[in-house]
């Protein structure tokens, strides 16, 4: 009668090592396969910002002006007098048509002289305001070109809520891509001996730098 395998039977060990190593090997390469652009993205504009000060720009401003019809200045009248509310979706409307704006639903900050919106966006800052007496509109965008687009997004600056889930998903990936990395090189640690030496390096560097440079 064969004996029964043990748990310390070398193969029920070699079994167990290859099921991980193919479990840890196949996590290993869809997180990275996720995470692939992202990470060039993030790493490429972790320099940019290290270097943001050297990056010269040249902002472009636009302006636009524009004058709401008298049937329009009545939902003004109607608005809140002071706080925090969209614009009316009559006016909203007009300013998509006539000025290419799209106010949408972003809440604007209303007094009794004026209606002032904030409109920032990754790379580029916007506002409008429109005298709530006479209708006169203004409109201001300044572009501060690519480079500055790819840095605001690095951040999640005002790149909205699904770009913000983006980078949480993205978060998760990198973490099971270096999590699923630290498992296989203890699986090959024994074949490769410079592995936990390598693996210290990366430690000690970062931890002397801020012991001896970051005050």
């Amino acid at each position: 009668m064969p004996a029964t395998p043990t748990r310390n039977d070398p193969v029920t060990a070699q079994r167990r090592r290859g099921f991980w190593l193919r479990t840890l090997h196949q996590w290993h390469w869809i997180s990275s396969a996720v995470c692939l652009v992202g990470m060039l993205l993030f790493t490429a504009t972790g320099i940019t910002l290290n270097h943001a000060a050297r990056i010269e720009a040249a902002p472009q401003v636009d302006n636009r002006s524009a004058r709401l019809p008298e049937p329009l200045l009545q939902a003004l009248a109607d608005a809140p007098e002071e706080g925090n509310a969209p614009l009316p979706p009559a006016v909203a409307a007009w300013l998509a048509e006539e000025l290419s704006v799209g106010a949408g639903r972003r809440p604007a900050e209303w007094s009794q002289d004026e209606a002032y919106l904030s409109m920032p966006s990754p790379g580029a800052d916007a506002w409008l305001s429109i005298d709530r007496t006479t209708g006169e509109v203004e409109f201001e965008r300044t572009e501060r070109g690519l480079v500055s687009f790819l840095n605001d997004l690095h951040k999640g600056r005002n790149a909205g809520p699904a770009w913000g889930w983006f980078i949480d998903v993205f978060a998760i990936a990198c973490l099971v891509f270096c999590v699923t990395g630290l498992f296989l090189l203890h699986l090959h640690a024994r074949q490769r001996r410079m592995t936990w030496p390598l693996v210290g390096l990366g430690l000690v560097v970062p931890l002397l730098l801020i012991l001896i440079f970051i005050h």
